[in-house]
Protein backbone atom coordinates (compact mmCIF):
# COMPACT_ATOMS: atom_id res chain seq x y z
CA UNK A 1 0.00 0.00 0.00
CA UNK A 2 1.30 3.11 -0.95
CA UNK A 3 2.13 5.86 1.88
CA UNK A 4 -0.38 8.93 1.99
CA UNK A 5 1.02 11.63 0.23
CA UNK A 6 1.29 15.44 1.72
CA UNK A 7 -0.21 18.13 0.00
CA UNK A 8 0.31 21.55 1.31
CA UNK A 9 -3.20 23.66 1.12
CA UNK A 10 -1.80 26.35 -1.26
CA UNK A 11 -1.25 23.47 -3.71
CA UNK A 12 -4.62 22.52 -3.10
CA UNK A 13 -6.37 25.98 -3.55
CA UNK A 14 -4.05 26.19 -6.86
CA UNK A 15 -5.38 23.14 -8.23
CA UNK A 16 -8.71 23.85 -7.33
CA UNK A 17 -8.63 27.19 -9.19
CA UNK A 18 -7.07 25.37 -12.24
CA UNK A 19 -9.90 22.93 -12.35
CA UNK A 20 -12.45 25.98 -12.14
CA UNK A 21 -10.62 27.55 -14.86
CA UNK A 22 -10.32 24.18 -17.05
CA UNK A 23 -14.26 23.85 -16.56
CA UNK A 24 -15.01 27.29 -17.65
CA UNK A 25 -13.50 27.44 -20.66
CA UNK A 26 -15.35 28.09 -23.66
CA UNK A 27 -13.23 25.90 -26.52
CA UNK A 28 -10.56 23.50 -27.01
CA UNK A 29 -7.66 26.22 -28.04
CA UNK A 30 -8.65 28.42 -24.48
CA UNK A 31 -8.51 25.00 -22.87
CA UNK A 32 -5.07 24.24 -24.36
CA UNK A 33 -4.20 27.55 -23.60
CA UNK A 34 -4.92 27.13 -19.92
CA UNK A 35 -2.89 23.65 -19.52
CA UNK A 36 0.05 24.35 -21.48
CA UNK A 37 0.55 28.03 -19.51
CA UNK A 38 -1.26 28.65 -15.96
CA UNK A 39 -0.55 24.96 -14.86
CA UNK A 40 3.00 26.30 -13.99
CA UNK A 41 1.35 28.32 -11.01
CA UNK A 42 0.91 24.56 -9.33
CA UNK A 43 4.14 22.60 -10.71
CA UNK A 44 7.35 24.39 -11.63
CA UNK A 45 8.59 23.39 -15.61
CA UNK A 46 10.28 24.80 -18.20
CA UNK A 47 8.27 23.73 -21.04
CA UNK A 48 4.58 22.51 -21.81
CA UNK A 49 2.96 20.99 -24.36
CA UNK A 50 -0.54 19.02 -25.35
CA UNK A 51 -0.80 16.37 -27.99
CA UNK A 52 -4.22 15.76 -29.50
CA UNK A 53 -5.19 12.33 -29.71
CA UNK A 54 -5.40 11.07 -33.59
CA UNK A 55 -9.24 11.15 -33.37
CA UNK A 56 -11.52 12.62 -34.89
CA UNK A 57 -8.47 14.24 -36.78
CA UNK A 58 -4.82 13.28 -36.94
CA UNK A 59 -2.88 13.68 -34.34
CA UNK A 60 -0.66 16.45 -33.77
CA UNK A 61 0.27 19.14 -30.94
CA UNK A 62 -2.37 21.73 -30.60
CA UNK A 63 -0.76 23.89 -27.96
CA UNK A 64 3.11 24.73 -26.58
CA UNK A 65 3.42 26.95 -23.88
CA UNK A 66 5.00 30.41 -24.33
CA UNK A 67 3.36 30.11 -28.26
CA UNK A 68 -0.67 31.90 -28.99
CA UNK A 69 -0.42 29.51 -31.58
CA UNK A 70 1.45 26.38 -32.83
CA UNK A 71 2.66 25.96 -36.72
CA UNK A 72 2.92 22.68 -37.68
CA UNK A 73 5.96 23.09 -40.25
CA UNK A 74 8.55 24.72 -37.05
CA UNK A 75 11.09 22.13 -36.67
CA UNK A 76 10.65 21.67 -32.64
CA UNK A 77 6.99 20.85 -33.12
CA UNK A 78 7.56 18.17 -35.37
CA UNK A 79 10.35 16.46 -33.57
CA UNK A 80 7.57 17.29 -30.55
CA UNK A 81 5.17 15.44 -32.35
CA UNK A 82 7.06 12.56 -33.44
CA UNK A 83 7.76 11.73 -29.24
CA UNK A 84 4.59 12.20 -28.39
CA UNK A 85 3.28 9.45 -31.16
CA UNK A 86 6.34 7.35 -29.06
CA UNK A 87 4.87 8.35 -25.71
CA UNK A 88 0.86 7.32 -26.54
CA UNK A 89 1.55 4.34 -28.34
CA UNK A 90 3.27 3.07 -25.20
CA UNK A 91 0.63 4.76 -23.22
CA UNK A 92 -1.48 2.15 -25.47
CA UNK A 93 0.13 -0.86 -24.97
CA UNK A 94 0.11 -0.23 -21.29
CA UNK A 95 -3.47 0.63 -20.83
CA UNK A 96 -4.33 -3.20 -22.83
CA UNK A 97 -1.68 -5.00 -20.30
CA UNK A 98 -3.67 -4.20 -17.42
CA UNK A 99 -7.19 -4.32 -18.94
CA UNK A 100 -7.52 -7.58 -17.70
CA UNK A 101 -5.85 -7.38 -14.66
CA UNK A 102 -7.32 -6.26 -11.46
CA UNK A 103 -6.02 -3.13 -10.91
CA UNK A 104 -6.67 0.34 -9.77
CA UNK A 105 -8.48 2.42 -12.78
CA UNK A 106 -6.39 5.21 -11.96
CA UNK A 107 -3.29 3.26 -12.42
CA UNK A 108 -3.93 3.39 -16.91
CA UNK A 109 -3.97 7.14 -16.87
CA UNK A 110 -0.99 7.64 -13.57
CA UNK A 111 1.43 9.99 -15.07
CA UNK A 112 4.75 9.02 -15.50
CA UNK A 113 8.49 10.30 -16.02
CA UNK A 114 10.97 9.67 -18.30
CA UNK A 115 14.52 10.79 -19.85
CA UNK A 116 15.98 10.73 -23.78
CA UNK A 117 16.84 7.03 -22.93
CA UNK A 118 12.76 6.62 -22.98
CA UNK A 119 12.97 7.62 -26.64
CA UNK A 120 13.95 6.06 -29.75
CA UNK A 121 17.43 6.86 -31.21
CA UNK A 122 16.85 8.96 -33.57
CA UNK A 123 14.15 11.12 -30.90
CA UNK A 124 16.87 10.79 -28.21
CA UNK A 125 19.70 12.60 -30.30
CA UNK A 126 17.78 15.78 -30.44
CA UNK A 127 16.68 15.73 -27.08
CA UNK A 128 19.01 17.91 -25.74
CA UNK A 129 18.36 20.71 -28.59
CA UNK A 130 15.11 21.43 -27.63
CA UNK A 131 14.70 19.69 -23.86
CA UNK A 132 15.47 19.45 -20.19
CA UNK A 133 16.86 16.56 -18.63
CA UNK A 134 13.82 15.29 -17.10
CA UNK A 135 9.93 15.26 -18.55
CA UNK A 136 6.86 13.86 -17.25
CA UNK A 137 4.02 12.65 -19.83
CA UNK A 138 0.24 12.95 -18.39
CA UNK A 139 -2.21 10.49 -20.42
CA UNK A 140 -5.52 12.07 -20.84
CA UNK A 141 -8.42 9.36 -21.39
CA UNK A 142 -12.62 10.16 -21.40
CA UNK A 143 -14.70 7.85 -18.97
CA UNK A 144 -15.04 4.82 -21.25
CA UNK A 145 -11.14 4.58 -21.62
CA UNK A 146 -10.94 6.15 -24.77
CA UNK A 147 -7.65 8.39 -25.14
CA UNK A 148 -7.48 12.30 -25.71
CA UNK A 149 -3.93 12.27 -26.06
CA UNK A 150 -1.68 13.86 -23.24
CA UNK A 151 -0.10 16.40 -21.92
CA UNK A 152 4.44 16.83 -21.54
CA UNK A 153 6.21 18.47 -18.86
CA UNK A 154 9.96 19.06 -19.22
CA UNK A 155 12.61 20.46 -16.84
CA UNK A 156 15.84 20.19 -15.38
CA UNK A 157 14.93 18.90 -12.24
CA UNK A 158 13.38 15.18 -11.60
CA UNK A 159 9.69 15.03 -10.96
CA UNK A 160 8.41 14.17 -7.40
CA UNK A 161 5.69 12.02 -6.14
CA UNK A 162 3.70 14.77 -4.80
CA UNK A 163 3.84 16.88 -8.48
CA UNK A 164 2.82 13.74 -10.31
CA UNK A 165 -0.35 12.71 -8.21
CA UNK A 166 -1.52 16.81 -8.48
CA UNK A 167 -1.14 16.93 -11.93
CA UNK A 168 -2.89 13.22 -12.17
CA UNK A 169 -5.56 14.35 -10.62
CA UNK A 170 -5.66 18.34 -12.81
CA UNK A 171 -5.63 15.28 -15.96
CA UNK A 172 -8.97 14.36 -14.77
CA UNK A 173 -10.17 17.28 -14.81
CA UNK A 174 -8.76 18.13 -18.60
CA UNK A 175 -10.07 15.09 -19.87
CA UNK A 176 -13.42 15.58 -18.49
CA UNK A 177 -13.76 19.17 -20.28
CA UNK A 178 -12.24 18.32 -23.65
CA UNK A 179 -14.68 14.97 -23.79
CA UNK A 180 -17.14 17.92 -23.54
CA UNK A 181 -16.19 19.55 -26.86
CA UNK A 182 -15.14 16.04 -28.55
CA UNK A 183 -17.46 14.89 -30.94
CA UNK A 184 -20.10 11.85 -29.80
CA UNK A 185 -18.54 8.76 -30.55
CA UNK A 186 -20.09 7.15 -33.53
CA UNK A 187 -22.60 3.81 -33.40
CA UNK A 188 -19.84 1.79 -34.50
CA UNK A 189 -17.17 2.85 -31.45
CA UNK A 190 -19.71 2.37 -28.97
CA UNK A 191 -20.81 -1.10 -30.45
CA UNK A 192 -16.89 -1.83 -30.02
CA UNK A 193 -16.98 -0.65 -26.46
CA UNK A 194 -19.96 -2.92 -25.90
CA UNK A 195 -18.74 -5.82 -27.59
CA UNK A 196 -15.12 -5.78 -26.25
CA UNK A 197 -13.58 -9.33 -25.21
CA UNK A 198 -15.40 -10.89 -21.71
CA UNK A 199 -18.30 -12.02 -20.39
CA UNK A 200 -20.44 -9.24 -21.15
CA UNK A 201 -19.76 -9.37 -24.78
CA UNK A 202 -21.06 -13.30 -25.02
CA UNK A 203 -24.21 -11.99 -22.91
CA UNK A 204 -24.59 -9.65 -25.92
CA UNK A 205 -24.25 -11.46 -28.33
CA UNK A 206 -26.54 -14.31 -27.17
CA UNK A 207 -29.74 -12.00 -26.85
CA UNK A 208 -28.84 -10.55 -30.60
CA UNK A 209 -29.15 -14.28 -31.66
CA UNK A 210 -32.33 -14.69 -29.55
CA UNK A 211 -33.89 -11.13 -30.80
CA UNK A 212 -33.56 -12.49 -34.28
CA UNK A 213 -34.83 -15.66 -34.25
CA UNK A 214 -38.21 -13.98 -32.84
CA UNK A 215 -40.77 -14.21 -34.74
CA UNK A 216 -42.44 -10.72 -35.37
CA UNK A 217 -45.35 -10.26 -38.59
CA UNK A 218 -44.36 -9.56 -41.67
CA UNK A 219 -45.79 -6.06 -42.57
CA UNK A 220 -45.84 -3.47 -45.44
CA UNK A 221 -46.87 0.27 -45.53
CA UNK A 222 -48.64 1.64 -48.77
CA UNK A 223 -50.82 5.17 -49.39
CA UNK A 224 -54.23 4.22 -49.45
CA UNK A 225 -57.98 6.02 -49.89
CA UNK A 226 -61.12 5.50 -48.94
CA UNK A 227 -63.30 4.86 -52.60
CA UNK A 228 -66.93 4.25 -53.30
CA UNK A 229 -68.07 0.48 -54.29
CA UNK A 230 -69.43 -0.02 -57.30
CA UNK A 231 -70.52 3.08 -58.28
CA UNK A 232 -72.13 4.46 -61.35
CA UNK A 233 -69.47 6.44 -63.33
CA UNK A 234 -71.50 9.39 -65.56
CA UNK A 235 -70.01 9.75 -68.67
CA UNK A 236 -70.34 12.60 -71.40
CA UNK A 237 -73.21 11.70 -74.09
CA UNK A 238 -71.28 13.23 -77.52
CA UNK A 239 -69.18 15.26 -78.43
CA UNK A 240 -69.31 18.48 -77.29
CA UNK A 241 -67.82 21.33 -74.72
CA UNK A 242 -69.19 21.27 -70.98
CA UNK A 243 -71.12 24.50 -70.83
CA UNK A 244 -71.90 24.40 -67.24
CA UNK A 245 -72.04 22.29 -64.39
CA UNK A 246 -75.08 22.02 -61.70
CA UNK A 247 -73.74 19.60 -59.15
CA UNK A 248 -70.73 20.93 -56.78
CA UNK A 249 -68.00 18.07 -55.57
CA UNK A 250 -69.43 16.09 -52.99
CA UNK A 251 -73.17 17.02 -53.06
CA UNK A 252 -75.61 14.55 -52.41
CA UNK A 253 -78.24 14.32 -55.24
CA UNK A 254 -81.40 12.70 -55.87
CA UNK A 255 -82.52 10.63 -59.29
CA UNK A 256 -83.23 13.50 -61.99
CA UNK A 257 -81.11 15.80 -60.74
CA UNK A 258 -79.35 18.04 -63.68
CA UNK A 259 -75.76 17.31 -63.05
CA UNK A 260 -73.90 18.96 -66.40
CA UNK A 261 -74.65 20.12 -69.66
CA UNK A 262 -73.71 20.52 -72.90
CA UNK A 263 -72.72 23.69 -75.12
CA UNK A 264 -75.97 23.56 -77.37
CA UNK A 265 -75.00 26.40 -79.61
CA UNK A 266 -74.07 23.96 -82.79
CA UNK A 267 -76.62 21.13 -81.87
CA UNK A 268 -79.57 24.36 -81.62
CA UNK A 269 -78.30 25.31 -85.42
CA UNK A 270 -78.58 21.85 -87.35
CA UNK A 271 -81.77 21.55 -85.52
CA UNK A 272 -82.89 24.49 -87.14
CA UNK A 273 -81.38 23.65 -90.23
CA UNK A 274 -82.80 19.90 -90.33
CA UNK A 275 -86.60 21.64 -89.32
CA UNK A 276 -86.26 23.80 -92.15
CA UNK A 277 -84.91 21.10 -94.47
CA UNK A 278 -88.20 19.50 -92.96
CA UNK A 279 -90.84 22.16 -94.06
CA UNK A 280 -89.11 22.29 -97.46
CA UNK A 281 -88.80 18.80 -98.23
CA UNK A 282 -92.76 18.69 -96.80
CA UNK A 283 -94.03 21.52 -99.10
CA UNK A 284 -92.23 19.84 -101.79
CA UNK A 285 -94.03 16.51 -101.34
CA UNK A 286 -97.57 18.42 -100.75
CA UNK A 287 -97.40 20.57 -104.56
CA UNK A 288 -95.98 16.85 -106.49
CA UNK A 289 -98.85 14.92 -105.09
CA UNK A 290 -101.65 17.70 -105.87
CA UNK A 291 -99.75 17.68 -109.68
CA UNK A 292 -99.76 14.16 -109.81
CA UNK A 293 -103.26 13.67 -109.99
CA UNK A 294 -103.09 15.36 -114.02
CA UNK A 295 -99.86 14.04 -114.49
CA UNK A 296 -98.14 10.61 -115.00
CA UNK A 297 -94.45 12.33 -114.69
CA UNK A 298 -95.60 13.92 -111.62
CA UNK A 299 -96.27 10.66 -110.08
CA UNK A 300 -92.79 9.12 -110.93
CA UNK A 301 -91.07 13.13 -108.63
CA UNK A 302 -94.14 12.12 -105.86
CA UNK A 303 -91.94 9.14 -104.76
CA UNK A 304 -88.39 10.79 -105.15
CA UNK A 305 -90.19 13.57 -102.96
CA UNK A 306 -91.55 11.64 -100.28
CA UNK A 307 -88.19 9.73 -99.79
CA UNK A 308 -86.70 13.07 -99.38
CA UNK A 309 -89.18 14.02 -96.91
CA UNK A 310 -89.11 10.58 -94.83
CA UNK A 311 -85.21 11.22 -94.42
CA UNK A 312 -85.16 14.99 -93.41
CA UNK A 313 -87.74 13.69 -90.54
CA UNK A 314 -85.12 11.12 -89.81
CA UNK A 315 -82.02 13.96 -89.39
CA UNK A 316 -84.87 16.22 -88.11
CA UNK A 317 -85.58 13.51 -85.23
CA UNK A 318 -82.20 12.75 -84.78
CA UNK A 319 -80.90 16.19 -84.18
CA UNK A 320 -84.09 16.82 -81.63
CA UNK A 321 -82.45 13.99 -79.82
CA UNK A 322 -79.57 14.72 -79.49
CA UNK A 323 -80.43 18.32 -78.36
CA UNK A 324 -82.61 16.54 -75.88
CA UNK A 325 -79.19 14.36 -74.58
CA UNK A 326 -76.88 17.94 -73.91
CA UNK A 327 -78.25 18.42 -70.32
CA UNK A 328 -77.33 15.13 -68.05
CA UNK A 329 -79.33 13.83 -65.40
CA UNK A 330 -78.51 11.51 -62.45
CA UNK A 331 -79.91 8.13 -63.08
CA UNK A 332 -80.07 7.65 -59.54
CA UNK A 333 -79.57 8.96 -55.84
CA UNK A 334 -75.65 9.21 -54.45
CA UNK A 335 -72.99 11.49 -53.93
CA UNK A 336 -71.48 13.48 -56.83
CA UNK A 337 -67.82 13.03 -57.47
CA UNK A 338 -65.22 14.77 -59.42
CA UNK A 339 -62.77 17.45 -59.35
CA UNK A 340 -62.92 21.03 -59.38
CA UNK A 341 -65.64 22.30 -61.13
CA UNK A 342 -63.28 24.99 -62.75
CA UNK A 343 -61.46 22.07 -64.25
CA UNK A 344 -64.35 21.20 -66.35
CA UNK A 345 -65.81 24.39 -67.36
CA UNK A 346 -65.31 25.03 -70.80
CA UNK A 347 -63.54 21.74 -71.08
CA UNK A 348 -63.82 19.60 -74.38
CA UNK A 349 -64.91 16.04 -74.18
CA UNK A 350 -65.40 12.77 -76.71
CA UNK A 351 -68.21 11.14 -76.18
CA UNK A 352 -67.86 8.30 -73.28
CA UNK A 353 -65.76 10.39 -71.61
CA UNK A 354 -66.07 10.09 -67.98
CA UNK A 355 -67.04 13.28 -66.45
CA UNK A 356 -67.87 12.26 -62.68
CA UNK A 357 -68.86 9.24 -60.35
CA UNK A 358 -72.38 8.78 -58.70
CA UNK A 359 -71.47 7.14 -55.08
CA UNK A 360 -73.46 5.66 -52.33
CA UNK A 361 -71.46 6.73 -48.91
CA UNK A 362 -73.02 3.91 -46.93
CA UNK A 363 -70.84 1.35 -49.33
CA UNK A 364 -67.34 2.69 -49.22
CA UNK A 365 -63.65 0.01 -49.71
CA UNK A 366 -60.21 0.70 -49.03
CA UNK A 367 -57.61 0.88 -52.34
CA UNK A 368 -54.45 0.70 -51.27
CA UNK A 369 -51.04 0.75 -53.66
CA UNK A 370 -48.86 -1.62 -52.71
CA UNK A 371 -44.94 -1.29 -54.71
CA UNK A 372 -43.15 -3.64 -56.12
CA UNK A 373 -40.38 -3.43 -53.81
CA UNK A 374 -42.62 -3.52 -50.92
CA UNK A 375 -44.61 -6.61 -52.21
CA UNK A 376 -44.98 -9.51 -49.30
CA UNK A 377 -47.48 -11.42 -51.27
CA UNK A 378 -50.21 -10.06 -50.40
CA UNK A 379 -53.34 -12.69 -50.63
CA UNK A 380 -56.93 -12.22 -50.64
CA UNK A 381 -58.62 -12.73 -46.89
CA UNK A 382 -55.22 -10.84 -45.30
CA UNK A 383 -55.97 -8.28 -42.71
CA UNK A 384 -55.38 -4.32 -43.61
CA UNK A 385 -55.29 -1.57 -41.17
CA UNK A 386 -56.16 1.89 -42.16
CA UNK A 387 -54.52 5.47 -40.05
CA UNK A 388 -56.01 8.14 -41.87
CA UNK A 389 -53.91 11.15 -42.22
CA UNK A 390 -57.15 13.57 -40.75
CA UNK A 391 -57.48 11.68 -37.73
CA UNK A 392 -54.16 10.05 -36.19
CA UNK A 393 -55.93 8.45 -33.45
CA UNK A 394 -58.43 6.53 -35.43
CA UNK A 395 -57.97 3.01 -37.32
CA UNK A 396 -60.18 1.10 -39.18
CA UNK A 397 -59.26 -2.73 -39.94
CA UNK A 398 -60.59 -4.19 -43.40
CA UNK A 399 -60.11 -7.79 -45.05
CA UNK A 400 -58.28 -7.73 -48.59
CA UNK A 401 -60.85 -8.66 -51.29
CA UNK A 402 -58.85 -8.97 -54.50
CA UNK A 403 -55.22 -8.10 -55.34
CA UNK A 404 -54.15 -7.14 -58.85
CA UNK A 405 -52.32 -9.75 -61.05
CA UNK A 406 -49.91 -7.29 -62.17
CA UNK A 407 -48.28 -3.72 -61.40
CA UNK A 408 -49.36 -0.53 -63.04
CA UNK A 409 -48.07 3.15 -62.69
CA UNK A 410 -49.85 5.03 -60.02
CA UNK A 411 -50.51 8.98 -60.05
CA UNK A 412 -47.29 9.62 -58.04
CA UNK A 413 -45.40 7.91 -61.32
CA UNK A 414 -44.62 4.94 -58.67
CA UNK A 415 -45.06 1.27 -60.42
CA UNK A 416 -47.62 -0.76 -57.67
CA UNK A 417 -50.09 -3.25 -57.46
CA UNK A 418 -53.81 -2.27 -56.60
CA UNK A 419 -55.58 -3.79 -53.89
CA UNK A 420 -58.69 -3.56 -52.66
CA UNK A 421 -59.94 -4.43 -49.56
CA UNK A 422 -63.48 -4.29 -47.48
CA UNK A 423 -64.39 -2.28 -44.18
CA UNK A 424 -64.49 -5.15 -41.31
CA UNK A 425 -66.89 -3.78 -38.74
CA UNK A 426 -70.14 -1.24 -38.87
CA UNK A 427 -67.88 1.89 -38.35
CA UNK A 428 -66.23 2.82 -41.40
CA UNK A 429 -64.49 6.01 -42.73
CA UNK A 430 -65.66 8.48 -44.79
CA UNK A 431 -65.55 8.93 -48.69
CA UNK A 432 -62.38 10.01 -50.01
CA UNK A 433 -60.04 10.00 -46.80
CA UNK A 434 -56.99 9.55 -47.59
CA UNK A 435 -53.96 7.73 -45.40
CA UNK A 436 -51.70 4.78 -44.83
CA UNK A 437 -52.56 1.16 -44.73
CA UNK A 438 -50.38 -1.53 -43.02
CA UNK A 439 -50.93 -4.79 -44.86
CA UNK A 440 -50.35 -7.95 -42.55
CA UNK A 441 -48.72 -10.90 -43.55
CA UNK A 442 -47.30 -14.12 -42.33
CA UNK A 443 -45.08 -14.77 -39.16
CA UNK A 444 -41.50 -14.74 -39.77
CA UNK A 445 -38.44 -14.40 -38.31
CA UNK A 446 -36.86 -11.26 -37.03
CA UNK A 447 -33.87 -11.43 -39.01
CA UNK A 448 -35.94 -12.42 -41.84
CA UNK A 449 -37.63 -8.91 -41.69
CA UNK A 450 -34.30 -7.05 -41.47
CA UNK A 451 -32.16 -8.63 -43.86
CA UNK A 452 -35.82 -9.54 -46.40
CA UNK A 453 -34.86 -5.86 -48.68
CA UNK A 454 -31.05 -6.10 -49.08
CA UNK A 455 -31.19 -9.73 -49.96
CA UNK A 456 -33.76 -8.98 -52.62
CA UNK A 457 -31.17 -5.70 -53.65
CA UNK A 458 -27.77 -8.61 -53.18
CA UNK A 459 -30.02 -11.08 -55.62
CA UNK A 460 -30.57 -8.65 -57.93
CA UNK A 461 -26.95 -7.77 -58.66
CA UNK A 462 -24.98 -10.82 -57.83
CA UNK A 463 -27.70 -12.97 -60.14
CA UNK A 464 -28.09 -15.71 -57.58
Amino acid sequence: MNAPLHVEASALALLWQLSARAREASSEETLGFVIVNESLSLVPYRQAAWWRAPAPVPGAVAAVSGLPQSDPGAPYVQWLGEACRVLEGRFVQARAATSSEAVDPAAKTRPYAFTADSLPEPLAADWAAWWPTHALWVPLADRTDRSLGGVVFAREAPWTHVEEALLAELARVWSHALAAFSPRASWIERGKLVLRAGKHRRRVIAAIAVALVVPVPLTVLAPAEVTPKDPFVVRAPLDGVIDRLYAQPNQRVEAGTPLFALDSTTLASRYALADKNYATAQEEYRQTAQLAVTDDKDRLDMALRKGKLEQSAVELDYTARELARVRVNAPRAGVAVFSDPNDWNGKAVSIGEKVMLLADPARVELTAYVPVADNVDVVPGATVTLYPKSSPLAAYDARIDTVAYRAEPTPDGVVAYRVKAMFVGSVKPPLGVMGTARIHGHWVPLAYYLLRRPLATARQWLGW
